[in-house]
């Protein structure tokens, strides 16, 4: 049950001196479960409490481990940074002198790490310096000397890394002589560049010789090649027959024109053969010959104009008559003779286009005859002047990269080289004392804050109110501070000290003690009967979950406190077992509650008064037996009852709840339970159980008392220590 779920107080009144019944779902669980959570200020308090043990725990664990790492031998350390420049080719012929750095940097560089822990670059060093048998612990079983020398070096001090964003690798060595870790650091730099020079000169080496093997088969293979294709050219008998063959289709190209113009030619010219077969006139005027045959037409009709104007002047007989008609007979002759001629010719310009055309077709057919015949040689010949010429290109290429591998197996690339050699170191690396004292004070200080912490949690014991009303849901009336051997004083009678004849001298610090632990009951006695309760409280029981926790005390000072103030108080001692109020009081009397119980005789003869304090009675225990408890009943009821009537307050100590019944049956006869709590000491969960039992009882428990409340026991503690400041400068 958390805090908002507490039920609130409930009216008590007195009914046959029990209280009223009240349901399971009434009563009030103050034994709930723990808040959870813890304050960071107990956390701080506990720091406080345990101050001066933490400091002593971490003062000795500093003192400790300085003396130790000053008697440690010192440890030097020398580092050699080594520069790999991707840029850098790594050769200065041939492909590689063209090749730039692939953007695979961080595989790269942790390949080179990798090749410098490796066996083949540590030994060397470490057979130099004989680092095997210096690193090798003493505590190891001796090994076989052969196994061992054939094993992988691994150099245990030896330290590869590499700075963020850089093409930088730090080679480190450690040991106690501080030339020999530079010495190492050195040679493991120089080691790891002679290596990656000897694994690429290996390397050309070997494709060198595998390059040189395979020269001489490509040698006698180009050979074989070269001599099928001059055997080729020999049975062409040409020499190029690839130009013969350019020249044989131009020609055929050319005789295929002139073959088709030809054709065109004589088409045209046996159509005009045919034309004057005929005997057209047109067709001769229209032909190659046909001006002279055009030119005798004009004189044709020339002369018959002529000879037509002559025949209407003259007759048939007359001279001019006759001339003119012999000259036009005489131009038609010409005419018919041409025509004969034209046509002669046109025959033969015909026949000689037929026979042309005939002579190309032929040679056009003869032509293409022999570039077929020549192309299909041609290709033979092209498969094997390819052959040759790739075996040459290749023989070529395997010289030259021959050639160019032995160049570049003699080159010492420059793109790894030593950018800073190690030197030996002025300072140790280990032990750093003043490291080392810081890492113990930070780790003894939270070891002990830790212990701290632990023993808090695994201790069960009550210690401030925060705490209890925080695990147990329960009200906390009050804190009593601790007070120096309270249990040996007697209540003076005087409490100022100022009495001529006290019981009990209270000088100093034990008068400011206890004025502060009056002060704190007073607190106690307001807090209880000045709350806001539905009725009076008229009896009051005060228990504990187990003996010695200062209940008798409190129950004492209580009363009194009580009594200043103007009310009638009864302090009746319920603890029959152990009664303590007689011893704490300083009275003597035979008579007391158990007396009146057992002979049952008027319980106010048997009272008895503090000298000093008015407003006070007091009913001891009186002289109990082993059977006196049991008379513990209505009687009991009876006689607070009746007290309640007479007294403001009637104040009941009662013997510790755990292992009597007595404190049960008292809880039921009263109007409130207070329950005291040793700080430091009352365990948590009978603080619950006693809490629970009174629960189930349906007694009204008005909270806890937490007493002997100081500095070290309790976070609340420091309020007492100020108060008690305060109190003592007043």
């Amino acid at each position: 049950m958390t805090p908002d779920e507490t039920l609130p107080s409930l009216p008590y009144s007195r009914e046959n001196g029990r209280a009223p019944f009240i349901s399971q779902n009434e009563i009030p669980r103050s034994g709930g479960p723990p808040v959870p959570g813890t304050p960071v200020s107990h956390y701080f308090w506990l720091i406080r409490r345990y101050r001066w043990r933490i400091l002593l725990f971490v003062a000795a664990s500093v003192a400790a481990t300085v003396i130790i790492s000053n008697r440690m031998t010192p440890v030097f350390e020398a580092t050699a940074t080594v520069d790999i420049d991707r840029e850098v080719p790594t050769g200065i012929v041939g492909p590689e002198a063209r090749r730039m750095g692939l953007n695979d940097s961080d595989q790269f560089m942790a390949t080179q790490m990798s090749l410098i822990e490796s066996d083949a670059v540590l030994r060397p060093v470490a057979d130099q310096y004989k680092l095997r048998e210096l690193e090798q612990d003493s505590s190891e079983e001796p090994r076989d000397a052969v196994r061992s020398h054939d094993a992988p070096v691994v150099l245990k001090q030896l330290k590869v890394v590499r700075p963020p964003n850089t093409y930088l690798l730090q080679i480190s060595y450690r040991s106690t002589d501080p030339l020999l870790a530079a010495l190492v650091a050195n040679g493991v730099a120089q080691s790891y560049l002679e290596c990656t020079y000897d694994i690429r000169f290996r390397s050309s080496s070997s494709l060198t010789a595998f390059m040189e093997r395979q020269l001489g088969e490509l040698k006698a293979k180009m050979e074989r090649s070269s001599a099928a294709l001059a055997q080729f050219e020999r049975e062409l008998n040409v020499i190029n027959p690839e130009e013969k063959t350019s020249i044989i289709s131009a020609r055929l190209l050319q005789l295929n024109t002139e073959y088709t113009n030809a054709q065109s030619a004589r088409v045209s010219k046996e159509a005009l053969y045919a034309l004057s077969k005929e005997g057209s006139a047109d067709a001769l005027q229209v032909s190659a010959q046909g001006a002279p045959l055009a030119k005798l037409a004009e004189q044709l009709n020339t002369a018959e104009q002529k000879f037509a104007e002559i025949k209407t002047h003259y007759g048939p007989a007359h001279p001019e008559y006759k001339k003119a008609e012999s000259e036009v007979t005489e131009v038609q002759n010409q005419i018919q003779r041409t025509r004969q001629n034209i046509s002669e010719r046109i025959k033969l310009d015909y026949q000689a286009a037929v026979d042309r055309e005939q002579m190309l077709k032929n040679a056009v057919a003869q032509t293409k005859e022999e570039f077929d015949q020549l192309n299909a040689r041609s290709f033979e010949y092209q498969s094997l002047k390819r052959e040759a010429e790739a075996d040459r290109k290749l023989y070529d290429e395997l010289i030259q990269k021959i050639r160019e591998a032995g160049i570049n197996a003699g080159f010492q690339s420059t793109s790894i080289r030593i950018a800073d050699r190690a030197r030996p170191p002025l300072k140790p690396v280990f032990p750093r004392t003043r490291l080392n004292g810081l890492l113990a004070f930070l780790l003894s200080s939270m070891l002990a804050v830790g212990i701290a912490v632990t023993a808090d949690a695994l201790n069960l014991s009550v210690r401030d109110p925060e705490q209890i009303s925080r695990s147990l849901n329960t009200e906390v009336l009050g804190s009593l501070p601790a007070v120096r051997s309270l249990r040996s004083y007697r209540l003076a009678e005087n409490p100022s000290g100022k009495d001529a004849n006290p019981l009990m001298r209270l000088r100093g610090s034990v008068l400011q003690n206890l004025r502060q632990y009056e002060q704190a009951v007073q607190t106690l006695r307001n807090s209880v009967l000045l709350a806001d309760f539905d009725r009076r409280l008229g009896s009051v029981m005060i228990t504990s979950a187990a003996p010695f926790e200062g209940k008798s005390t409190i129950a004492s000072h209580f009363a009194i406190a009580n009594a200043k103030n103007g009310q009638k108080t009864l302090l009746i001692d319920g603890d029959l077992r152990r009664p303590s109020i007689q011893r704490v009081m300083n009275l003597d009397s035979e008579r007391g509650l158990a007396d009146v119980l057992a002979e049952n005789s008027p319980w106010k003869d048997a009272l008895v008064q503090k000298s000093g304090v008015a407003n006070l009675d007091i009913l001891l225990a009186g002289s109990a037996s082993a059977r006196t408890p049991e008379v513990i009943g209505p009687r009991l009821d009876q006689l607070i009852d009746e007290a309640t009537k007479t007294y403001d307050l009637v104040i009941l100590d009662s013997p510790p709840v755990h292992g009597f019944p007595e404190p049960l049956r008292m809880a039921t006869a009263v109007d409130g339970v207070m329950i005291v709590a040793l700080a430091g000491r009352t365990n948590r969960k009978a603080l619950a159980a006693t809490l629970a039992v009174l629960t189930r009882l349906r007694a009204h428990v008005l909270g806890v008392v937490l007493n002997q409340v100081n500095v070290n026991s309790s976070e609340s503690g420091y309020y007492a220590y100020y108060q008690s400041k305060y109190y003592y400068k007043a």
